[in-house]
């Protein structure tokens, strides 16, 4: 039995926290190191990795170059987050809090940072306006899920999958906590998938951009050591019904590939000739 943990009255940082990803984790902000980012001739310089967040942007930019918003050209990339890419000067500049993604908009006068997967979906969906309703109850509807999006993934990733995959111990407390958690997140969505086409109605928006990304991975098996078995995902027949269409859109096909290990870096639509799209 393990002697259990009293915290002291004032924490302070004094050791790594250990675990796979510990050397990612610090408590200050801030750049590490000095290096400018790359930019590209297209109107939306990108910088990010193929994690689900990640995914969401790139998803989205092929989305609308697949509905004919030829001005949605975009430049994508790669952020190394192992090599702690995230911490440079020049990552920092256009994200403070150093996380993927990141995009610069450059199809103005004025170049313009934008930061949070959430944030640049939003961005993304107003400055062409597609996949967003243009109002009353439809976005309503689609802005609220896409914020539960939002506040759900600290839960599923920050959470289950730190304490299931990476933790230094397993802790069967903390298992079981973000287990329930994110059983009940899928729960939530199956219930609502149960009703209507997509998470917003009978349109395809944004909202669901953000939920496949992580959702689609557990449903595929392709995330944190087995997760699909241990949170019994193929309990939830809607959500794999959603996930199944949405993964056969072609624009999500090609999305998923970048800034991933097959496709590191895009600058055209040229750049997917080279690579095979992820099997399913």
């Amino acid at each position: 039995m393990t002697e259990e943990y009293v915290p002291p009255a004032v924490w302070t940082w004094s050791k790594p926290s250990g675990g796979t990803v510990s050397s990612l984790n610090r408590p200050i902000s801030g750049a590490m190191h000095d290096k400018e980012l790359p930019v590209g001739v297209h109107p939306f310089q990108l910088y990010s990795l193929a994690s689900p967040n990640g995914q969401k942007v790139t998803i989205l930019f092929e989305e609308l170059l697949e509905a004919g918003h030829v001005g949605a050209e975009y430049d994508a990339w790669k952020i190394d987050i192992s090599a702690s890419d995230q911490f440079s000067s020049g990552f920092v500049a256009i994200n403070p809090n150093s996380k993927i993604p990141a995009l610069v908009d450059r199809s103005g006068p004025e170049p313009m940072r934008v930061f949070e997967s959430g944030a640049i979906l939003l961005h993304l969906a107003e400055k062409f306006g597609a996949f967003l309703p243009a109002g009353g109850a439809a976005r309503a509807e689609c802005l609220s899920w896409l914020m539960w999006q939002m506040s759900a993934a600290p839960f599923i990733g920050g959470g289950f999958g730190h304490f299931y995959a990476y933790a230094p111990v397993k802790l069967e407390y903390a298992i079981n906590r973000y287990a329930m958690e994110t059983k009940r997140l899928f729960h939530v969505a199956d219930t609502r998938l149960g009703e209507c086409r997509f998470l917003a109605g009978d349109e395809y928006t944004i909202a669901d951009i953000a939920v496949f990304a992580w959702f689609a991975l557990f449903c595929e098996d392709r995330i944190y050591h087995n997760a699909h078995e241990f949170l019994a995902i193929s309990e939830y027949a809607n959500v794999g019904r959603w996930v199944r269409e949405i993964a056969a859109r072609p624009a999500v096909i090609r999305g998923r590939m970048v800034n991933g290990s097959a496709l590191p870096e895009r600058h055209s639509a040229a750049d997917f000739a080279a690579v095979q799209p992820a099997a399913s």
